[in-house]
């Protein structure tokens, strides 16, 4: 058999097989443009919450991180508001959480129902609860985000645009909402677009593979389809008038939008299996930042939390949470709103202050690279190709993207850059050689993430949508051919 004929054979049947999906990821991703995955951004989230009660709401610190297991691991603490009440929330590593009520220093060993309900309800007011349910997981909670705070209460509202809240079971916090239009929509978005009909059950383990390989027998079809489609193509004329040779119309159709569409369909599909990080190719192996070792004898401030509250009261901030956590050899403290937030050293003088030096940022970051040389430092202030922000409902626009950020290149063999945040000190984004390539053969050929288009909104509604609508008009016309080759044969 030669090479042509299995190319025209390979590609009748990989369409066979696999037109109907593509399809169905052109509709998805039409849908997505506008509703995405449900997800809780930290806007929304301090959006909800009160500010912190008066001067002896809380136990110290100190109190908090003597209830948590010997053996936690703390990174973080924070204070917030659970239910009306304040809570301490404990994180460490590998989404590893835990909660201490913050009015009798008791460790939270297990929420309750009770609980949850009161969460939601604090959490959306507006809202009337209709029902609650205990599960692990669903079709809303499949990301990997949600595994330390399983399981999980489903609590089901009626009101405020709300359909339902999902409730921590670790911390008993909100950690997710879907809003009625997510609820709806999502069905022919995302969970179709991700293929999350096979999550959950007994294809759950093998997933992965099947979006990877699904992607790559695509990719395979559509690269084959535009060979065919030029190989097919004359610059004169066939006998019937057409320099295509199908004189049935919809064949003729199905190659005239091959043409078109093609390759627009080509970098969809590839980019979408670029997404999975196919046999790992975009782990480059570079070495990950340090994370801060907390040493066994750093303790939490013993002081009052009211002296804090009332500290940055005077500065004019009223804190709806607060947070310490390790920044080089000294707590930082971060009091934050939905509006902004306010920095403070945990060296008994509070002095709010709104962002952190250079030079402090420049050696810390230093600090999480050792064995690396730091090449330069500069403050961005605008977005550029790489550091973009996006619309919250997109994948990864609930990821917070501040401006100004301080950008620092490393001469390591992967070309390490770190984002740090100067109101927070926090590493925002880390990027090396394999992850800049992603950024070309994912973010800008699946999204196309582009500021000019981006900023130029309809204009990349309009490109997207109507290039969208291209590649289902050649997944439509191939799964009607190869019914109709189905039903011959």
């Amino acid at each position: 058999m030669s090479i042509r004929r299995i190319l025209f054979l390979g590609h009748r049947w990989l369409g066979i097989a696999l037109c109907l999906f593509m399809a169905l990821w052109f509709v998805s991703g039409i849908v997505m443009l506008y509703v995405g995955y449900p997800k809780l951004s930290s806007s929304e989230r301090l959006h909800s919450l009160p500010a912190l009660a008066g001067d002896s709401c809380c136990r110290s610190p100190a109190e908090a991180q003597s209830a948590l297991p010997k053996d936690f691991g703390l990174r973080s603490l924070r204070l917030t508001s659970i239910a009306g009440k304040p809570f301490y929330i404990a994180g460490a590593g590998k989404q590893r959480f835990a909660a201490v009520d913050a009015e009798d220093g008791r460790l939270v060993s297990a929420v309750d129902e009770p609980m949850a309900l009161a969460a939601a309800r604090a959490f959306a007011p507006a809202a009337t609860v209709v029902g609650s349910e205990r599960l692990d997981e669903d079709a809303w909670t499949h990301s990997r985000a949600m595994d330390g705070h399983r399981p999980l209460f489903r609590v089901e509202m009626v009101g405020d645009g709300l359909k339902y809240l999902y409730v921590s079971g670790t911390t008993g916090e909100v950690a997710r909402d879907v809003s009625l239009t997510e609820s709806r929509w999502n069905w022919l978005g995302a969970w179709l677009h991700w293929l999350y009909p096979l999550r959950g059950g007994v294809l759950d383990r093998w997933w992965t593979e099947i979006v990877i390989y699904t992607s790559f027998a695509a990719t395979v079809l559509t690269l084959s389809g535009m060979l065919i489609g030029l190989l097919r193509w004359r610059k004169t004329p066939y006998r019937h008038g057409s320099r295509s040779p199908y004189r049935n119309k919809l064949m003729r159709w199905h190659h005239w939008l091959g043409l078109g569409f093609g390759l627009l369909a080509l970098t969809w599909i590839a980019s979408g299996l670029f997404s999975m990080n196919p046999w790992k190719i975009f782990t480059s192996g570079a070495v990950r930042p340090v994370e801060q070792q907390w040493s066994a004898g750093l303790s939490m401030p013993e002081s009052a939390v009211g002296d804090l509250l009332a500290c940055f009261r005077r500065a004019g901030f009223e804190p709806a949470e607060i947070e310490w956590w390790l920044f080089g050899k000294e707590l930082l403290i971060q009091a934050r709103t939905a509006d902004g937030s306010r920095l403070a050293r945990s060296d008994g003088e509070c002095r709010p202050f709104a962002t952190l030096s250079v030079d402090e940022l420049e050696r810390q970051g230093a600090a999480a690279l050792p064995t690396a040389q730091l090449i330069e430092t500069r403050v961005q202030r605008e977005y550029d190709w790489h550091y973009y922000g996006r619309a919250p409902h997109t994948m990864g626009g609930h990821m917070d993207k501040p401006l100004p950020v301080v950008v620092l290149r490393f001469d390591d063999p992967h070309g390490t850059w770190l984002y740090l945040d100067p109101a927070s000190g926090r590493t925002v984004l880390r990027l090396d050689s394999h992850l800049r390539a992603k950024r070309w053969l994912f973010a800008l050929f699946h999204s196309w993430d582009w500021l000019p288009l981006l900023d130029r909104r309809p204009l990349w509604d309009s490109v997207l949508i109507i290039t969208s609508l291209g590649g289902l008009a050649i997944s439509l016309s191939g799964a009607v051919l190869g019914w109709r080759r189905l039903r011959r044969g």
